[in-house]
């Protein structure tokens, strides 16, 4: 036998504890709902034998509940304790962040299921009541570690982004300011390198001379680096973009960001033709 009773204040959290508690499909359990002096008491008894397997089920309902009603706000508070002098706004899109990439990672979802559910099962081997905010604020520190960790790196993620987005913004304000020298440049983009050619088809070499650059990445100077760089030394009135390999990547998508209404993605012309073909024959050498 083996009975557990859990305590709060949470009309909703109480709600959704007998509704799932109820789909244990277990006959000798019997479950009910009590409001004692301060707090709304959801009581669980279990006449049966396999005390362990009625313990982990237990444990998966109230580790399920735990990160559904409860991660958002310890996150929210994470974020507004380590990081009090972002503004209102951008603390907001850090836990929306945070959010969303907690959803999708499989593994980080497996260490913190893991980590909640881990603490109860050893928990109510001891004990037959759970204060359930008093529980997850003292006992779970491994699980609001975790949190913390990701959150840092959400954080760091949401910086790298912003300075990307005020530097292309930086960027397209320059080429905004400054008369065009082209009208057209095609960019022929095949496998991650870059191609630049006139409005006659001729080649234009990339500008490398560092005492003209507008743009070169902080780290390494590739050939994509000096493809830009070299468009912003020319500012074309139009930029074809002819995509050989038929998709885009970062780098295409900065060019657009930067160039804005001047770009046009083609994939289907002479130039992508001549290109496509000419990549086909290189790749069976």
């Amino acid at each position: 036998m083996k009975s557990v009773c859990i305590k709060s204040n949470n009309k909703y959290i109480i709600d959704y504890l007998l509704k799932e508690f109820s789909k244990m499909n277990i006959d000798t359990i019997y479950i009910s709902n009590h409001k004692f002096k301060i707090y709304d008491n959801v009581i669980i008894h279990y006449l049966g034998n396999d005390i362990l397997s009625f313990s982990k089920k237990f444990c998966d309902i109230l580790t399920k509940c735990i990160i559904f009603f409860y991660e958002r706000k310890i996150i929210r508070n994470i974020i507004n304790y380590n990081y009090f002098y972002f503004s209102d706004i951008e603390r907001n899109q850090i836990l929306d962040n945070c959010i969303d990439s907690f959803l999708y990672d499989e593994v980080l979802n497996e260490e913190k299921y893991n980590s909640i559910f881990s603490s109860l099962l050893e928990y109510i081997e001891t004990h037959h009541s759970i204060v359930l905010n008093g529980f997850i604020n003292f006992r779970l520190q491994d699980y609001r570690k975790i949190l913390d960790d990701n959150t840092d790196l959400c954080v760091n993620n949401f910086l790298i982004e912003r300075e990307y987005y005020e530097f292309i913004n930086i960027l397209h304000l320059y080429v905004n300011s400054k008369p065009c020298t082209k009208k057209i440049v095609h960019l022929v983009y095949v496998n991650k390198d870059s191609i630049l050619l006139d409005e006659n088809k001729n080649v234009i070499p990339h500008d490398k001379h560092l005492l003209n650059a507008k743009y070169l990445s902080d780290i390494s100077f590739s050939s994509n680096d000096y493809c830009l760089n070299t468009l912003l030394n020319i500012l074309p009135e139009k930029l074809y973009i002819h995509l050989i390999n038929e998709y885009e990547d970062e780098f295409i998508t900065t060019l657009k960001l930067i160039f804005e209404n001047r770009v046009s993605i083609c994939t289907d012309c002479d130039i992508c033709h001549v290109y496509r073909l000419t990549n086909n024959v290189l790749a069976k050498e």
